[in-house]
């Protein structure tokens, strides 16, 4: 079993190296950052073994970047409520408070073990099924044929520019890009641009040195250096600010950053996908969008068809997460009756498939019994309607 300890503390560090090396069925790799850490890893690791608390990056930070690929044990010295149930939603199987007996890791690690041997992992670097990408896509023609196309310029490295309407899942297309390239084995890095203030996107995006601010109590990594070797997925890139999208033209076609407060550049190899709603064609007019970068950024345009216009998937995705939701909440198998299949086909589903995943689990938490009625889906609030 291969396993990657994470820990800032180096006695720490050593003291597990060396309680480890009297268990010969582990292959212990130490690394002293999280940053560090994500250069090495790749498919061959088992289990990743992290401090929270670490400068730079934390735990938790560090967990979203592996966004699940690897299965996880947290130790840590200063534990709060907040962190735990962060662990938990995460899918951390155990948490452990320092300080602890070598055997009590030893124990977590065995339960790991049992866990990979019941859901071993799957393998990133063979192509996917439309039917297995997050459960979000079906098989219509239209699907199929831009599926065709991720695909191919899933296997170079040009800017890749996802369009389609809130809900449509754009963020798993971006992540089957990232399946499907060369990439595959290292970071996969997804951010918000409306979900951050306006002021912290650029030190988001290129992290900070120590004092280059007021509340810059220690250094930082951006989420581009957290990207190095891997794919940043910059959703609703329409919301950066202006005066930032000189920096990431610059970022771009020198493949460097610069975090704030430093005078070093540091060198990065990531490939871009974006992601919006907006007509950015419009907001280049309005002045609210750089036209060079907007060239840059959009080599290859790929618009993902809203629910609607992809019908004869509905059912199939509809049931693929009604699976999911019955299998998370430990309930029987349930089912759609004839009138439930015909409400979802025959409603407009303006908010995509976010809006079904909604329907769906609400259905199957709420309903009595094993089959689900038109009723259970509460679509009149909606606005339940034919298209």
């Amino acid at each position: 079993m291969k396993i990657a300890i994470v820990e800032d503390d180096i006695n720490m560090r050593k003291s597990l190296e060396i309680a480890m090396s009297d268990y010969p069925d582990y292959e212990v790799h130490t690394y002293k950052n999280p940053k560090d850490a994500l250069k090495k890893l790749d498919d061959s690791f088992d289990l990743i073994i992290s401090d929270i608390n670490m400068p730079g990056m934390d735990g938790i930070e560090f967990a979203k970047t592996l966004g699940g690929k690897f299965e996880l044990i947290f130790i840590t010295g200063n534990a709060t409520l907040t962190r735990a149930i962060e662990s938990i939603q995460l899918g951390v199987k155990d948490f452990l408070l320092k300080p602890f007996e070598i055997e009590t890791l030893i124990a977590a690690i065995e339960r790991s073990a049992t866990v990979q041997k019941k859901t071993p992992k799957s393998s990133p670097s063979h192509p996917q099924s439309p039917r297995k990408l997050g459960s979000f896509l079906g098989t219509s023609p239209s699907l199929e044929k831009l599926l065709g196309y991720i695909n191919k310029a899933a296997r170079t490295d040009a800017s890749i520019m996802l369009l389609g309407e809130s809900g449509v899942g754009k963020e798993v297309f971006a992540h089957h890009i990232h399946d499907q390239s060369s990439r595959h084995d290292k970071p996969f890095i997804a951010i918000n641009m409306a979900a951050i203030p306006e002021n912290l996107i650029e030190s988001e995006l290129f992290g900070f040195e120590k004092g280059s601010f007021t509340d810059a109590i220690e250094s930082k990594i951006g989420q581009f250096e957290l990207a190095d070797g891997g794919t940043l997925f910059l959703d609703e890139i329409a919301e950066m600010p202006y005066t930032l999208q000189a920096k990431l033209l610059r970022v771009l076609q020198e493949r460097e950053i610069r975090r704030l407060g430093s005078s070093k550049s540091v060198k990065i190899d990531v490939r871009i996908v974006c992601a919006t709603n907006a007509n950015l064609q419009q907001n280049i007019t309005d002045g609210k969008f750089r036209e060079d970068l907007y060239y840059r950024l959009n080599t290859i345009p790929l618009i993902i068809p809203p629910l609607r216009e992809r019908r004869e998937e509905i059912l199939s995705i509809a049931t693929s997460i009604l699976e999911q939701n019955c299998a998370q909440y430990g309930f029987t198998q349930k089912k759609f009756d004839e009138e439930a299949k015909a409400a979802l086909q025959l409603y407009g589903w303006p908010g995509n498939i976010r809006e079904l995943i909604s329907v769906v689990e609400r259905a199957a938490i709420l309903s009595d019994g094993d089959i689900i009625g038109s009723n259970d889906l509460f679509l009149e609030a909606r606005g339940f309607g034919r298209i």
